[in-house]
């Protein structure tokens, strides 16, 4: 089989047609190359090129062969790159988990980010629950996380920062009492029927919402619990109570509801972490996590 310099060899014979040129491209003296070209045409069993003492033409067996050498090269060079940015953490693969209400605004800023700064990394998204990307990190099942905080974090091998904080708004059916008028306060939610989260997929917000309540001295009466943002826009709008989602389900078009800004102290503000394993031998985690620290 004839190698990647023999190859290189050839291509530069064919362009330039003349040995001596050749060679002196290759930094090479025109006795090798010729050597070389000899040795590819043996190994072959084909002449690529006609020789006569002025000029050089490439058989049609060389012009097949020319061809096939490019793609040869260029497919080498591909490699040397590709393996060489893998390497710095440039190409590559990160599945990432995101919460649900993380994909109304932060999620897709964080893909733009990524996108314009490491285009050569895949994402592979999944939507989880914070408490099931726990499991999925520890699990080897994503890479990377955004989630909201919780206990289990400290008892585990995955290192979590801080990376966002958000506004809680008030949502209410159209026609309300607090859908026009003053600011709603917190006090306006003593007794108000209240859809919340269930603690399957909300233990964060569940606790979040029982301190703010707590110390504002203020009892909403639950009346429904879910999941997912929308699903409690959607209750909302059918008349079933109010809500306090985060700023982010603005992007979230829900027919006969009413978002508005209600105040409410800075520790009602729900984090969002960015988290994985310590130690992770994924080459492209660091440079990901870097990108996404930076842009928020």
């Amino acid at each position: 089989m004839f190698d990647l310099g023999h190859a290189r060899s050839f291509v530069a014979v064919a362009e330039e047609l003349h040995f001596g040129r050749a060679a002196a491209r290759l930094n090479l003296t025109q006795s090798p190359l010729s050597r070389q070209i000899q040795m590819l045409e043996q190994t072959l069993g084909v002449t690529l090129l006609e020789r006569t003492t002025r000029a050089v033409r490439l058989t049609p067996a060389g012009r097949t062969f020319v061809a096939e050498a490019y793609r040869v090269i260029a497919a080498a060079e591909n490699a040397e790159r590709v393996t060489r940015r893998a390497a710095r953490g440039e190409s590559g693969m990160i599945r990432l988990g995101f919460t649900a209400a993380s994909a109304y605004r932060i999620l897709p800023r964080l893909v733009t980010h990524l996108r314009d700064r490491l285009p050569e990394i895949d994402l592979a998204l999944e939507e989880m629950v914070s408490g099931e990307q726990i499991q999925a990190l520890e699990g080897n099942r994503i890479d990377l996380a955004l989630l909201r905080p919780s206990p289990a974090l400290s008892e585990s091998a995955i290192e979590a920062v801080p990376l966002t904080r958000e506004r809680l708004i008030l949502a209410v059916p159209q026609g309300h009492r607090l859908a026009l008028g003053r600011a709603p306060t917190l006090a306006d939610l003593d007794g108000e029927p209240f859809v919340t989260w269930s603690p399957r997929g909300g233990r964060y917000f569940i606790d979040l919402l029982a301190a703010l309540f707590e110390g504002g001295e203020v009892q909403p009466r639950v009346v429904q619990r879910v999941n997912q943002v929308h699903a409690m826009l959607a209750l909302v709008g059918a008349g079933l109570g109010v809500a306090l989602v985060p700023d982010g389900a603005r992007s979230i078009r829900v027919a006969n509801v009413t978002l508005r800004a209600i105040r409410l102290p800075a520790s009602a503000q729900p984090e969002l972490h960015l988290a994985s394993r310590r130690g992770d031998a994924n080459p492209c985690l660091s440079s990901v996590r870097e990108v996404v620290e930076n842009a928020f």
